[in-house]
């Protein structure tokens, strides 16, 4: 299988080389396979795909930009950083992109509910926008950690008509939102469409979410030839689960000039489990929620701890595309510590006007890191995958107690 083909479908289940695949209990394969059949069934439907462009273009505000961060650029020296602009999508990032695909294959298949998980309340808030949009009962599940990191988010699904529920299990945050998800889906199966917003979970999932995601790189890719007259040198995104990382490599994957590079949290520092949510650098393979890939896992073979400043990031695994990429080294998995995130947020924030969410901060850092080593025609594209306003209230709380400076 070409890894770079957005049209592929993964062969035998899902499977990415060794990786994802749909390790489930039997009372969920029948919904998955309905979903794969459902997919395949709109993928190539004209009619879907107009329906769905229309909502792109007029709903979410489809194309973004690129921005080329002059101010940021010069003061680094060396390489000049761009950005791919999700921020500037309806309700501020990249998650919308895949929310209306899934809602308008769930009303495909006749669901009149839609049950999410979400960590940082992006992807939350987009199931509810969407959910309204379509008339569908919404349930959002959320740590109850997040739901207080994120209350701005939380407050923001209320007003859209969705049920939050602040799961208190565990390290209440991602993992655990999801776990309690899957929980109701199993007991709620006939009526609800399960809707999972990063590339990771069960076959179809992945591929759905790659799928809808690509066209963040569709466009990056014909705006950076039309505007900058070539491609870029690298191109770099965040990763958690890895949605907005795999919808800005997919349409570059076949463009060995492109370094392709994505950055997860380091956290409080790599050399204590716990501290960090860098699955990539410190995993290894095993089975989450319903995928095999790379996971950060104890010696029991039990999801561990994570960290990280950014509600987005902070999640044990990592889709299983994203694991066949690394074994292949067509992407370079790097990390940045919540320190450089909280700089690069504050560099872009002062240096253009643009307020960065943490998430994507992660990207922004590692740019700034090697911007000033390459020469000033090299061309970095950022997937600045949200914008900054949920975290504003977490910064303001550090700058409180004077771990940083405004």
């Amino acid at each position: 299988m070409s890894a770079s083909k957005t049209s592929d479908v993964p062969a035998k289940e899902g499977y990415f080389g060794p990786y994802g695949g749909q390790f489930v209990p039997e009372a969920l394969i029948g919904a998955l396979n309905a979903i794969a059949k459902a997919f395949e069934e709109c993928r190539d439907n004209p009619a879907f795909n107009e329906e769905m462009a229309y909502y792109l273009a007029n709903y979410v505000g489809r194309s973004t930009p690129i921005f080329h961060c002059a101010n940021l650029s010069r003061e680094l020296g060396g390489a000049r950083i761009c950005l791919k602009r999700e921020d500037l999508n309806h309700l501020g990032a990249h998650k919308l992109n895949n929310t209306i695909g899934q809602i308008l294959l769930a009303r495909h298949m006749g669901k009149r509910r839609v049950i999410a998980e979400t960590g940082a309340g992006s992807h939350g808030v987009a199931v509810t926008a969407a959910a309204a949009l379509m008339g569908m009962e919404c349930v959002i599940y959320m740590g109850e950690e997040d739901t207080r990191r994120q209350a701005l988010n939380v407050f923001r699904m209320r007003m859209m008509g969705a049920r939050v529920v602040p799961v208190t299990a565990g390290q209440r945050t991602l993992k655990e939102a999801v776990d309690a998800a899957i929980e109701d889906w199993i007991a709620n199966i006939d009526e609800t469409f399960y809707l999972l917003g990063s590339a990771v979970g069960p076959h179809p999932y992945p591929t759905v979410v790659r799928h809808f995601q690509s066209v963040i790189s569709r466009e990056a890719r014909a705006q950076m030839l039309a505007d900058e007259k070539a491609l870029p040198d690298y191109c770099i995104a965040c990763i958690g689960g890895g949605s907005n990382a795999i919808g800005m490599f997919a349409h570059f994957l076949d463009d060995p000039s492109v370094k392709l590079v994505a950055v997860e949290a380091a956290g409080r520092g790599l050399d204590k489990a716990g501290e960090h949510a860098a699955t990539m650098s410190k995993g290894t393979p095993g089975v989450l929620h319903g995928f095999r890939s790379y996971l950060l896992q104890n010696d029991k073979g039990e999801a561990a701890p994570v960290h990280s400043i950014s509600a987005g990031l902070d999640y044990p695994g990592v889709g299983p595309e994203h694991a066949m990429l690394k074994d292949l080294g067509r992407v370079q998995y790097e990390s940045a510590t919540d320190k450089e995130a909280l700089d690069a947020f504050l560099a872009l924030s002062r240096s253009e006007g643009i307020i960065p969410a943490l998430e994507s901060a992660h990207a922004l850092a590692y740019a700034m890191r090697i911007a000033p080593t390459l020469g000033k025609d090299a061309r970095i594209l950022v997937c600045l995958s949200g914008r900054g306003d949920k975290d504003v209230q977490t910064v303001a709380d550090l700058a409180d107690a004077g771990q940083i400076t405004i």
